[in-house]
């Protein structure tokens, strides 16, 4: 998933997915806790993986990852005008007002105050985007 969009979270906590994003993400798709303030969006197969990938740990790691990444998830099938409900526990987890970017970041999609998402990526420099594609 690349791109970003900005789009408008209406009073119910209701959000519309970018049309891009919803076939990308499919017809249900789960949306939990990030890293950095945000919330991350996953499609059922990187859900699936994910949580393959989370048993590889051991149990004592395991455990918190559960707690943190399952735990407050949300499962969400976009309704007819493609929205989706957030949940308030996840909406004050990413502190999110009425103007939202989703960004998409490879194999999941992240949802991020518009105001945070600003000043995150403003902080970023070209000397991170350097350091960053050196390690690849």
């Amino acid at each position: 998933m690349t791109g970003n969009w900005r789009c408008t979270l209406d009073v119910k906590g209701r959000l519309a997915v970018p049309s891009k994003l919803r076939s990308e993400l499919g017809e249900r798709f789960h949306v939990t806790k990030g890293a950095e303030g945000c919330l991350t969006a996953y499609s059922d197969e990187s859900w699936r993986e994910m949580s393959e990938r989370i048993k590889t740990y051991p149990s004592a790691r395991q455990r918190v990852l559960r707690r943190m990444l399952f735990a407050s998830a949300a499962t969400c099938e976009p309704d007819a005008q493609g929205r989706i409900l957030i949940p308030k526990e996840l909406r004050d987890y990413a502190g999110l007002g009425k103007d939202v970017t989703f960004i998409g970041v490879d194999e999941s999609a992240e949802i991020w105050d518009t105001a945070k998402w600003e000043e995150f990526n403003a902080s970023l420099t070209a000397d991170d985007l350097a350091a960053a594609l050196d390690e690849i």
